[in-house]
């Protein structure tokens, strides 16, 4: 049975999360929206645009409660990604990794032809040419960004000199137009200590803004310059460098950010909206209980879950396989039994997500809707 089958009944009877079969993935609906809001008024406050990064939730739903808190598009990791949000009806969207193979070339200019607002990121002159040829062939044209590297090797142009040479070939291209550059630092946003991280960024940003030095005396001043994230909004703001923010964990949160201090004074920016619940399988030890969550139900990058409700605060949290978890702490096992249900925030929210079919929405302990995770699976 899907998630559908299993649950559909239980959506509008009060009290039916304590219902949901586990493991589960389930969703805030009331701290999602204030997570929403309150990035959208801080990009807003600032001048500042937001194209939220769907790979964290590859939700349709939760793209258009960003969209209509204002965002102007959505970020996508691939081009799969972006097919299904189009479908979608979302708009504005930039495909954030450059787009090379052959097949995802031709997928994306029929994209171009039918996806409103659609930008695509590219490094390399080559590829440039590439995506022309096929939009040529598709009747399509299409907007573009030039990836820079930050540092991370993984993609982007390595030189302020590389970056002009892609802006060239655009120029040159007669059906690509260059709407600006992508800068995202990943390597530094789980920095914990924020004057580490904020010294890391400025670093950074020195490097950024030779990068965009060149391009303008080249006479490709960029239009927008996207990037940012969770873990460096803050300062990023504060720096005046980016005109676009890309940020995504925001609207879930998970431990890794919530181990950051992502503000300066301790305080907690945004909370978390995403949970996995689980409940106790076994109970037949003193200082540990089983749990029905395991490698299969949460991600691994990001260290371990935090139980938030059902335990103890000061519970740990340890994987002990595939389908189970052990949580441990003193008289546990006689506190807990078989049955009882437990949450836990996740360790990183975007592989997590990508465990799941559905998000199960609730507004207190009450299962109001069942969003599909849209994008699951569509990677490629």
């Amino acid at each position: 049975m899907d998630d559908i089958e299993l649950h559909g009944s239980l959506v509008g009877q009060q009290g039916s999360r304590a219902a949901l079969n586990t493991p589960v993935l389930v969703l805030d609906l009331d701290i999602l929206d204030r997570n929403i809001a309150a990035m959208a008024a801080l990009a807003k406050t600032h001048g500042v645009t937001l194209r939220p990064h769907a790979k964290t939730h590859k939700s349709v739903d939760i793209a258009k409660r960003q969209l209509a808190a204002g965002a102007v598009g959505l970020c996508c990791a691939k081009i799969g990604e972006a097919e299904v949000l189009a479908d979608g009806g979302i708009t504005g969207l930039l495909i954030t990794s450059p787009v090379s193979a052959p097949a995802a070339i031709v997928r994306l200019a029929a994209l171009a032809k039918r996806s409103t607002g659609l930008i695509a990121t590219v490094d390399n002159p080559a590829v440039v040419a590439r995506i022309a040829a096929a939009l040529a062939e598709a009747d399509a044209s299409l907007d573009v960004m030039i990836d820079i590297d930050p540092g991370i090797r993984r993609t982007g142009v390595a030189s302020p000199e590389a970056a002009v040479e892609v802006a060239e070939a655009i120029a040159a291209s007669g059906n690509l137009r260059l709407r600006g550059v992508q800068y995202y630092c990943g390597m530094q946003q789980h920095i914990e200590d924020y004057a580490e991280r904020r010294a890391a960024i400025v670093e950074r940003t020195g490097y950024l803004e030779s990068v965009l030095a060149a391009l303008t005396d080249a006479g490709h001043a960029p239009e927008i310059v996207s990037g940012s994230g969770t873990g460096t909004h803050r300062i990023d703001l504060a720096l005046g460098i980016f005109t676009e923010f890309q940020t995504g964990s925001y609207a879930l949160m998970d431990k890794q950010y919530l181990d950051c201090d992502l503000i300066g004074d301790g305080s907690i920016a945004f909370a978390p909206s995403l949970a996995v619940d689980a409940r106790v399988v076994s109970a037949n030890h003193d200082a540990l209980v089983t749990i029905d969550a395991g490698y299969k139900s949460l991600s691994t990058d990001g260290g371990v879950a935090v139980v938030t409700r059902g335990a103890p605060a000061e519970t740990m949290f340890v994987f002990m396989g595939d389908e189970h978890a052990a949580l441990i702490g003193p008289d546990i096992g006689s506190r807990l039994h078989a049955g009882d249900p437990v949450s836990l925030t996740v360790p990183h929210c975007d592989p997590t997500v990508n465990l799941y079919d559905h998000y199960h929405v609730v507004q207190g302990d009450t299962l109001v809707a069942i969003w599909p995770v849209s994008a699951r699976g569509r990677a490629r």
